[in-house]
């Protein structure tokens, strides 16, 4: 029995057994009091086995996703044709070292012409433009969209955002799903682990859990393999 239903017992017996009014109000408070207390519910009292499919998670952000892509193959475009007028078109003009003072400006003193820092300079443009372009893109395939429970229990789909404005699909056993952090303690996302994958899946906390408890459950377990 609960502190507050034997409190109201009490002050009904003692106090109020002669008041109807405040009689029903504490008969509709113990009630309430005696509901809460059976309907809370643990990761362990959830029935995983669900009869139809289960949106767990929800992220619905796409602009952000477009925009971000956008200026990376922009950034891609800019890089690379950096380099390439770094490779083809820089002239080779050695210095003339009869003119070189101490207030000579440093960019004055090297010969961006010759094959070595023509070479680096192409080849550091192009490594930039590529690589932001890379990080996006996996970025996003690892940005999740949906995170599904299937009908059943023993799987969940990821539902990712794509470069190109589709949603990619993978579907995968419950158990080759690890989570490395608690929901709770998430800050800014929440990286769950698939097994025989590369990098982590990300959980924007600007998302949705749809059923937490659910989550908690199932895909929000932490599995040691």
């Amino acid at each position: 029995m609960s502190f507050l239903y034997l409190t109201s017992t009490v002050l009904k017996r003692c106090i109020i057994s002669r008041s109807p009014v405040l009689n029903n109000y504490f008969n509709k408070l113990t009630r309430n009091s005696s509901y809460s207390s059976v309907t809370t519910k643990t990761v362990h009292d959830v029935n995983t086995n669900v009869a139809k499919d289960v949106i767990l998670y929800k992220y619905e952000n796409p602009k952000f996703f477009k925009y971000m892509n956008v200026f990376a193959v922009v950034q891609y475009m800019f890089w690379s044709y950096l380099g390439v007028f770094a490779l083809k078109s820089l002239r080779d003009a050695p210095v003339d070292k009869s003119t070189i003072t101490e207030d000579t400006p440093w960019f004055r003193k090297i010969n961006l012409g010759e094959n070595k820092y023509r070479n680096t300079l192409g080849a550091i443009a192009l490594f930039v433009g590529t690589g932001s372009l890379a990080m996006v893109w996996m970025y996003t395939l690892k940005s999740v969209r949906y995170l599904i429970l299937n009908k059943g229990g023993k799987h969940v789909t990821f539902v990712t955002y794509t470069p190109f404005g589709k949603n990619r699909m993978m579907k995968v056993p419950i158990e080759n799903v690890c989570c490395k952090e608690s929901r709770t303690q998430a800050r800014v996302q929440l990286p769950v682990k698939v097994k025989n994958t590369m990098m982590h899946y990300m959980l924007d906390m600007r998302g949705e859990f749809k059923n937490p408890l659910l989550f908690d459950s199932t895909a929000g377990l932490s599995r040691k393999w």
